[in-house]
């Protein structure tokens, strides 16, 4: 009876070791390569950078400066009609001018701002 219950676990055993060997046994196995490094987004502001000035009302109501509803209308008319890449080269642009006149932590403000104007920040983009 003894053997009845063994023959299942030795053939188990068997196919494990079989398999374990066939997985590690590559020895001239290619080694992975690391994929290249994501390009800068090569998006550019089709809108002027100067006119985004207004959104400094939007940001500065957001970051708690200013008490009450933020004027978005100004600011998110202007990037209205661009696609999420656009307006985020067009706002990182107006950031890192300073054209705002406040100094910021860009990742940030590039976020709230896209956000209020129903904008998502495009996967992968930095505002270098």
């Amino acid at each position: 009876m003894a053997s009845k219950t063994n023959t299942p676990l030795a053939l188990f055993l068997a196919l494990n070791l079989l398999f374990f060997a066939l997985a590690s046994g590559c020895t001239t196995c290619p080694t992975p390569t690391p994929g290249p490094k994501p390009k800068p987004s090569g998006g550019t502001c089709p809108r002027d950078a100067l006119k985004l000035g207004v959104c400094a009302n939007v940001l500065g109501s957001l970051l708690g400066l200013v008490v009450g509803n933020p004027p978005v209308k100004p600011c998110c008319s202007l990037i209205e009609g661009l696609v999420d890449l656009e307006a985020a080269v067009c706002l990182c642009t107006a950031i890192k001018a300073n054209i705002l006149g406040i100094n910021l932590n860009v990742p940030l403000s590039l976020s709230l701002l896209l956000n209020v104007c129903s904008k998502k920040v495009p996967k992968g983009f930095q505002c270098a």
